[in-house]
């Protein structure tokens, strides 16, 4: 009898193989990479450290390059007035009400002047956002996508960048999640379907 994970890769293979080409234009775009997530006291704590690291070279890399680079967060008015059913649903994400300190930049991710920080509500940075006409704006049409969490916020992004016209490259060592398992399914079925997952060498070598 055939193993759980070996019936999986039969039931995808021929189905979604397919891949999508890395543009001539791309963005790095770190999503909602902040305190909340690497403060132990935070209720969203995901030992997010190692993705912190990733995240780091790979900044510098893009700055180095001369690549933009996108910040998200997410940003809500006193008692979530601005949520909606995401704020009902989550109640944790009060961390994010204006002010609080969980909702800021690490010190080692914080953006300059010159980059764009998108404040948002609901998991997809482009929902209720200007960042794809701002992308499209810039001719972007490759987005690097990092952050947190990989089965949230991460995925309605690379969802909804492909959505709107952008080949989304998922970097896994620069994400992460509460547990491992939501991390590598969330990623496994963003490549099959919606997606390139991709290495940060392999992400590096794309910005060089």
């Amino acid at each position: 009898m055939p193993s759980a994970e070996a019936d999986l890769t039969a039931s995808y293979t021929g189905v979604f193989d397919g891949h999508l080409p890395f543009g001539e234009r791309p963005a790095l775009l770190i999503v909602d990479f902040v305190m909340a997530y690497l403060e132990k006291s935070s209720p969203l704590y995901a030992a997010a450290e190692d993705a912190l690291a990733s995240n780091e070279r790979l900044l510098a890399a893009a700055r180095s390059a001369g690549i933009p680079v996108v910040f998200t967060n997410v940003v809500y008015q006193p008692g979530g007035a601005d949520g909606g059913l995401f704020y009902k649903k989550v109640p944790a994400l009060n961390v994010f009400v204006k002010g609080s300190a969980l909702g800021d930049f690490p010190p080692t991710l914080m953006p300059k002047e010159n980059e764009l920080v998108i404040s948002k509500q609901y998991p997809s940075a482009f929902f209720g956002t200007s960042l794809a006409s701002t992308l499209h704006a810039k001719n972007i049409d490759t987005l690097l996508i990092t952050g947190m969490s990989t089965s949230g916020c991460v995925r309605a992004t690379a969802l909804d960048a492909l959505q709107n016209g952008f080949a989304p490259f998922v970097v896994r060592d620069a994400c992460a999640d509460r547990h491992p398992a939501p991390h590598e399914s969330n990623l496994y079925d963003l490549q099959a379907k919606y997606a390139e997952v991709v290495s940060e060498l392999e992400a590096c070598a794309f910005l060089r």
